[in-house]
């Protein structure tokens, strides 16, 4: 039988990823999108995609048609990811209530799987690899707030037979990526062929291609294991400013006068995190997945993805 699933936050990096791999599945998808969402002109119109919109504070009262019925919600719908929201902490004690809205939302539409997306924030910081057993120590209302909403959702769950998966995600970079990521406003800036500014770079960081974290996050509610919480990164781990050296290698390509970057210019910020890597062995063992897109091809596709836009 067709599979159907429902999206929440489905214009990110990883949500239109994940739509992609839908659509290559032959799964249809409904995408509940934020109203007025100017993201929403860049889901593709597809015979499998149906496009609703509708605010997190809409969770709770959304009904679904006679006969509508779904197998997964995979939710990434969350307000207040950047910037001084981090620490809103009404907005963020919002965020577990819409989470919570969310899980009594899939139980209408049938579903038989939740998949929500936690953050590598419910850590705080760490100097090791993470895993689904190192000991969350979140330093800011952002993590504090994912954290609760990761266990909340799982026990309601399982209170209605929903089974239910968590997955603390690190850094995903791809296509329809925010302008104002690192990486998407380095490739912008350096475009533009201006010198861009950078702390010294000495951070150790783990990034992700969207389109393997789609897959990752596909084999989870294919093989995942039902009340486990899964890290998702990509396993390797590189100083930050080598990753701005395969970016501007990348740009150069495409614009010989490209601008440069330049490193040790700009502080680092109080509470750093000068290390951020995944330990994927436990998705691996269970799911089968090994991150299959590189670095420096995933950023040729954003920097394709961007002079697209124009």
């Amino acid at each position: 039988m067709k599979k159907r699933v429902i999206i929440t936050g489905p214009t990110g990096a990883v949500g239109m990823a994940l739509i992609q791999k839908c659509i290559a599945e032959k799964t249809e998808v409904l995408a509940l999108c934020h109203k007025g969402s100017k993201r929403i002109a860049d889901i593709p119109e597809n015979l499998f995609v149906t496009v609703k919109e509708a605010d997190l504070s809409e969770f709770h009262k959304l009904q679904p048609a006679e006969n509508e019925k779904y197998d997964a919600m995979f939710h990434f719908g969350w307000m207040g990811t950047t910037g001084a929201a981090r620490n809103d902490m009404e907005l963020q004690c919002r965020n577990i209530e819409y989470t919570i809205d969310a899980v009594r939302l899939a139980q209408r539409f049938g579903c038989k799987f939740f998949i929500g997306a936690g953050s590598q924030a419910e850590y705080g910081r760490t100097e090791n690899n993470l895993t689904s057993q190192t000991p969350v120590f979140p330093e800011n209302g952002y993590g504090m707030a994912k954290l609760c909403a990761g266990e909340m959702s799982r026990e309601l769950c399982h209170q209605l037979g929903i089974k239910h998966i968590w997955v603390r995600i690190l850094s995903v970079y791809g296509p329809y990526d925010g302008p104002n990521t690192m990486i998407s406003s380095a490739i912008r800036t350096m475009l533009e062929g201006k010198k861009m500014k950078f702390t010294a770079g000495e951070q150790k960081w783990d990034y992700l291609y969207s389109k393997d974290a789609a897959e990752a996050l596909w084999r989870l509610w294919k093989k995942g294991t039902d009340g486990k919480v899964y890290v998702l990164g990509s396993g390797s781990i590189k100083t930050l400013k080598e990753y701005i050296q395969e970016i501007y290698c990348a740009v150069l390509e495409i614009n010989p006068n490209a601008g440069r970057p330049c490193f040790g210019e700009i502080p680092y910020i109080d509470g750093q995190v000068m290390y951020l890597g995944a330990d994927i062995r436990e998705l691996t063992e269970d799911t089968g997945f090994m991150p299959e897109v590189s670095f420096a091809d995933g950023i040729r596709e954003v920097i394709a993805g961007i002079r697209v836009e124009g």
